[in-house]
């Protein structure tokens, strides 16, 4: 089910103060990332992850195989930085808006 804007904005503010929990290398987004990426996003449910340099289109691909890998949405990006969001349905962490 998708977030709504209220949704996104409450998840943004709570973002705000979270460091990176994930740091892509050189390599990008490899099978094992997408793998830690989904256990930090099990345990945390919202998570910043570092992306790897290069242009838009490198970044948006790899942004495209986490959310898919891991069944995530992006909640926002800022420059070389992505805010994942995923439920975990069975001990939800956080309380969304309606």
């Amino acid at each position: 089910m998708p977030i709504s804007p209220s949704q996104r904005r409450y998840l943004r503010s709570l973002a705000h103060d979270l460091h990176p929990v994930i740091l892509l290398g050189a390599k990008g987004a490899t099978p094992a990332v997408v793998k830690e990426l989904d256990l930090a996003l099990s345990h945390h449910e919202l998570v910043k992850v570092k992306l790897s340099g290069g242009d838009k289109e490198a970044r948006d691909a790899q942004i495209a195989c986490l959310t898919d890998g891991t069944g995530a949405e992006s909640v926002q990006q800022i420059g070389h930085t992505v805010t994942l969001f995923r439920r975990n349905e069975d001990e939800p962490k956080l309380a969304l808006p309606r």
